[in-house]
Parts: C-alpha cells; sequence; structure tokens
C-alpha cells in the first residue's frame, strides 16, 4: 500500500499539476454547523499519509481555517471553460425566479453536425435555479427542435433526456459538448441512440445539464432542481410553442438520479409543473447512496466513489475537514476535470475511501451520515407516474434499492410499473431502453400510465 501511495504522490505532485484559477464570483453554497459525530481518529495509515505528505498550496494563500476551508472548496471546482455561459455568475439570483431565463444562444450550426437526426434549432439556455442548501445558483440545458413533423396529437411534446454525465468537469457536459462541437467526451454523454431516435419520431428534446455549475455528480437535490428549472425556462422562453406541450423526463444511472430527483421534488419544488411533466422512466437508479458506496469501496467501482465523494463536497463543503492531504493533491488536480466514465480505472486497483480520509472508517462516520440523509429522496412522494427498470445481475447498484422505492411508491398511491431486465448495469441499459422509449412515448401522446401497482 505505501508503494502505491508513493507513486500517486510522486504523479500527483508534479509540475504539470499546478492548480487550475477558478471563477472569482462563484461562492460556496451555505455551509451547515459542523458535524460533530463523535468519530474514530485517523488510523495509523491515514497519520502516515498526512505526515509524509504537505498539504497542497492553495491560492489564495489562506490566513485562517474558514478561509483554507473556502481556499480549497475553490481549488477543487471544474476549471474553467473560458465561455462565460458556463463560468460567470450572474449578479442578482437571488432577485429572479427559479427558471427565469438569464441568457440564450442558438447553436444550431454546430449541433446539427453532431447528432443523426436532422436538426431545425437548437439553442443553449442559461437559467436561474437552486443550489442543494437552497442558495440561488444558475443550470445550463440544451433545446433541440427537429426538423421532423409531430405525428402525434397534440403540440409537440418534449422529451426531457437526462444523460448520464458522469463527470467532474465543465467541458464534459451536454450543453458545452453540443455549443462547441467537441466529440471526444465520452459519446454516451450526448450522443445515445435514443436522441436522435426521438428528435426523428418529432420530440422536441431538452438536455439539462443537471450537475449543476458546480459540477455536483450525483447530487440528487441540484439534479432535480436544475431539470425542472430547464422545464419552466423554456415554457417562459417559446410559452406559444411549449405552453401546452406535455414533457416527460427520462435517464438511466447517473441520469437515473436526475430523473428521480426531478419527479420526487416536483411536489414541493415546483408545484405549477404538475400538470405539466407527465411521466419519469428511471433506469439502474441508486436510491440508498450508503449501500452502493459499500458496495463500491475498494474494488472496481472505487474510482466511481472517489470521484462523487469530490463532487458532493463541492455542494456541501462541510465534507471538506474529512478529506486528508493526499485527497486534497487528487481534487485539486487534473483529475477534478475528468469526464464520463474516466474514473473507472482508478478503480482497477481498489482504492479504499480509507486512504482520502482523515478520520478511521469513514463510511460509518458521522459526516457519512448526514451526507446520507441530505441526499435521500425516499420519504417523498413523486408527482408523476413512474417507469422503473433495473437489471437482474447489477453487481454495482443492488436491485433492492430501486424494488424497495416501486414499492413504497406504490403505497403512496402512485401509478407505477416495475421492469427486471436481464444483465448487470451497463448490458441492463441496453436491455431495458426499448420498454422505456416505448412507456415515454405513451405518456408524450397523452396515453394514460398503466398501473401494476397492487
Amino acid at each position: 500500500m505505501k508503494a502505491l501511495l508513493a507513486i500517486l504522490v510522486t504523479v500527483l505532485v508534479s509540475p504539470m499539476m499546478l492548480l487550475a484559477e477558478q471563477p472569482a464570483t462563484a461562492q460556496p453554497p451555505d455551509i451547515p454547523a459542523p458535524v460533530a459525530p463523535g468519530d474514530a481518529g485517523p488510523s495509523p495509515l491515514q497519520q502516515w499519509i498526512d505526515h509524509t505528505i504537505p498539504a497542497p498550496p492553495l491560492v489564495p494563500a489562506p490566513q485562517h481555517p474558514a478561509a483554507a476551508q473556502e481556499a480549497l472548496w475553490q481549488a477543487i471546482l471544474s476549471s474553467p471553460t473560458a465561455d462565460p455561459t458556463f463560468d460567470a455568475w450572474p449578479q442578482g439570483l437571488d432577485r429572479l425566479d427559479p427558471g427565469h431565463v438569464i441568457e440564450t444562444r442558438d447553436v444550431t450550426a454546430v449541433a446539427a453536425s453532431l447528432f443523426d437526426a436532422p436538426i431545425a434549432r437548437a439553442r443553449l439556455v442559461k437559467f436561474r435555479s437552486t443550489s442543494a442548501s437552497g442558495t440561488p445558483e444558475f443550470g445550463t440545458a440544451t433545446l433541440l427542435e427537429p426538423a421532423a413533423a409531430w405525428a402525434g396529437p397534440g403540440p409537440r411534446p418534449v422529451e426531457v433526456d437526462t444523460l448520464p454525465i458522469n463527470a467532474l468537469g465543465m467541458r464534459c457536459t451536454p450543453g458545452y459538448t453540443i455549443a462547441h462541437g467537441v466529440r471526444d467526451n465520452n459519446a454516451i454523454n450526448v450522443f445515445l441512440p435514443g436522441v436522435a431516435t426521438a428528435l426523428n419520431k418529432g420530440h422536441t428534446i431538452l438536455l439539462p445539464d443537471h450537475e449543476g455549475p458546480l459540477m455536483a455528480y450525483a447530487e440528487p437535490t441540484v439534479a432535480g432542481h436544475v431539470t425542472l428549472d430547464s422545464i419552466r425556462a423554456i415554457r417562459s422562453l417559446a410559452p406559444d410553442q411549449f405552453g401546452d406541450s406535455r414533457f416527460a423526463v427520462t435517464g438511466y444511472s447517473g441520469g437515473a438520479i436526475a430523473s428521480y430527483a426531478t419527479a420526487m421534488l416536483l411536489p414541493e419544488y415546483a408545484p405549477d409543473l404538475a400538470n405539466v411533466l407527465v411521466g419519469a422512466s428511471i433506469g439502474g437508479l441508486v436510491t440508498d447512496y450508503g449501500a452502493v458506496a459499500h458496495v463500491f469501496n475498494g474494488h472496481s467501482a472505487s474510482g466511481i466513489l472517489l470521484s462523487v465523494t469530490l463532487a458532493m463536497a463541492r455542494e456541501h463543503p462541510d465534507m471538506l475537514p474529512y478529506m486528508n492531504h493526499l485527497a486534497q493533491w487528487v481534487g485539486t488536480s487534473p483529475l477534478k476535470n475528468i469526464c464520463g466514465d474516466a474514473d473507472g480505472p482508478l478503480g482497477a486497483v481498489g482504492i479504499p475511501m480509507e486512504v482520502a480520509a482523515n478520520i478511521d472508517h469513514p463510511l460509518e462516520s458521522g459526516i457519512s451520515d448526514e451526507i446520507q440523509r441530505r441526499t435521500d429522496l425516499t420519504g417523498r412522494t413523486s408527482g408523476v407516474p413512474l417507469y422503473i427498470y433495473h437489471g437482474v445481475g447489477d453487481f454495482w447498484i443492488p436491485i433492492q434499492g430501486p424494488q424497495q422505492m416501486y414499492r413504497e411508491q406504490c403505497a403512496r398511491g402512485v401509478t407505477a410499473e416495475f421492469r427486471t431486465v436481464p444483465g448487470e448495469h451497463v448490458s441492463a441499459m441496453l436491455n431495458g431502453a426499448g420498454g422505456s422509449i416505448d412507456w415515454i412515448d405513451a405518456r408524450l401522446r397523452g396515453e394514460p400510465a398503466p398501473n401494476e401497482c397492487a
């Protein structure tokens, strides 16, 4: 283990890993009172790490603990993209309603070359949204209007596709990728076959950058807020075109977190959309972050767990004091900008969470319990009918969590279906896509959702 750490340290402290300048206007979310969990102190390995590796230099140099925490928070954010739409935090966000359109940009010329379907118009939209702690922030989304005619009943519908961004860097989002014509951001994040298929059916497609401006990968409240506010934004942007349209949201894995949160947060955060959103399809969903963290920890998906932990700290800065020096070096290195599933190979060596923390058994700690509490949406009732599907052999995300969610939503009177599909996490996405697409198509045609709840 020490040899592995020595290799990591050599890489991470190289001159190529200099800290990137962050947007000066980004401010940390409200920080709750410190958790007082009575946690165990650092293990001998953790003591060795912090005694061997110095803390990374931060810019600006902190003068007291609070400043040190804010400087570290700034340093772990995604590097700026050099595109003000994604980098600039508008003044006066607190005076705007959620979903208020801040700016739009025509990206048709670039988008038309990226999809295997004709596009009449593509627009990048920036709007006001809300952080996990309730403070104002902004969101971005891309609206793709098809050239194909809509042959169904009623106005042209809108399919909200919460793609599995699964990234730490802002340049990895669908919005940035489409606006800049980038083809190397891991094609699964933008060019899933379902997007082109839906465009050819005459569906308008809305692609929210649901990780938010802080790139808070897997943070469900942010994902739900951004997705709901993206719907508000385009309805206000073109009320004659979309004011009476049906909207349905679909997502798998990292995207399922957003589609699930959209359904669960709609009644409390966006009741004005209660008669607008007609359904949510959810595949490969994580409902119990604690259970999945233990499955990932120290195994083949450990790199994803470490990435999610860093991303969560962007929206929950009270996690930062629990990062040891090694974690701080990694979190402020270019690894903070990785795209898609680039964090997967990090799990090949099975790095456990203990190597990144300064308390023993971090997954059983008070701060871990607190973050699980904040991200748990299972006590809420979906505001729309649900279609839930999951791989029977998914060894990363146990099927018991989505099954339990389905039973609980049924008990709350929600119209729902559950489908078990063959395969593990990746193959189940492909095996379950057909059923999900058919269900979404029917909702957008205005057909009532089937109810299989006992």
